[in-house]
């Protein structure tokens, strides 16, 4: 599938969902919402996810995903293979390139995982760094793989998922890789069931030792300056529905990631 880029110079905030240009990835076509001026941003599409593009993090945004059982089945199938490459679909003084990760103490964290790609072609794609974060070691080879891996399993569970991953960023002075790429304070997952119409967000410090906890798509928004499913009613997002334990209870399971409480 060819890729598709579209650049915003300004995003201002607006009554109605963004409609984003790739078709499929997002709840009812509906892409994250920005309610907070911004600029640089690029929209890329891929075969199974797509990013929104921050020229001035240099780092996505937020990467999206629709997320099937049949997806899940197919990437199971598929050896991983790293190939780790600067997004050439970006200009080259707003995107990040592989030397900007070498002795940062950081992973390259992925947004949307290589793990949920059905496809090899799909799986190369979700290693551009235009769909990676620093990411604290112990939080990515730790508690936020085994989130992703139970986020695969309530789409097997379910049928199919919609899923925001991104970094959330403090305020004030920022930290940076090489002066170049900017460190999250936390990375988020956002999780919206069509099947049982609940949503939920999963968040963590990106530190050592950090624990996954639970808020809703509204905190989110005032954390982030997004509504990260701006096609859900008002009533959904303000609710913390933890979607990952409902999938489990209705099967007598339990989440294999700590969720602090």
């Amino acid at each position: 599938m060819q890729r598709i880029v579209l650049i915003f110079s300004l995003l201002i905030c607006v009554a109605t969902p963004a409609w984003g240009a790739c078709a499929g990835i997002y709840f009812h076509d509906a892409a994250p919402q920005l309610t907070r001026v911004s600029g640089g941003l690029h929209e890329l599409c891929f075969d199974a996810f797509a990013v929104e593009h921050s020229a001035t993090t240099r780092t996505p945004l937020w990467s999206g995903e629709h997320l099937t059982a049949q997806g899940v089945e197919d990437a199971r199938a598929l050896p991983r293979h790293d190939h780790f490459h600067a997004e050439t679909e970006l200009p080259l003084d707003e995107r990040a390139e592989l030397r900007d990760y070498v002795r940062s103490g950081y992973d390259r964290g992925h947004m949307t995982p290589s793990g949920d790609m059905p496809t090899p072609e799909a799986q190369r794609q979700s290693f551009t760094l235009a769909n990676i974060a620093p990411q604290a070691r112990s939080l990515n080879r730790g508690a936020w793989e085994d989130l992703e891996v139970e986020t695969r399993n309530l789409a097997l569970r379910e049928g199919d998922v919609f899923v925001i991953t991104g970094p959330v960023f403090a305020p004030g002075a920022p930290a940076l890789l090489h002066d170049r790429v900017r460190v999250p304070n936390q990375i988020f997952k956002a999780i919206y069931d069509p099947r049982t119409g609940a949503a939920g967000v999963y968040i963590a410090a990106n530190a050592s030792g950090a624990q996954v906890r639970l808020i809703s798509p509204a905190a989110l928004q005032t954390l982030i300056g997004a509504d990260v499913f701006p096609a859900l009613a008002p009533r959904l997002k303000a609710q913390a529905s933890d979607v990952l334990s409902r999938a489990n209870d209705r099967l007598a399971g339990t989440n294999s990631f700590a969720l602090q409480r």
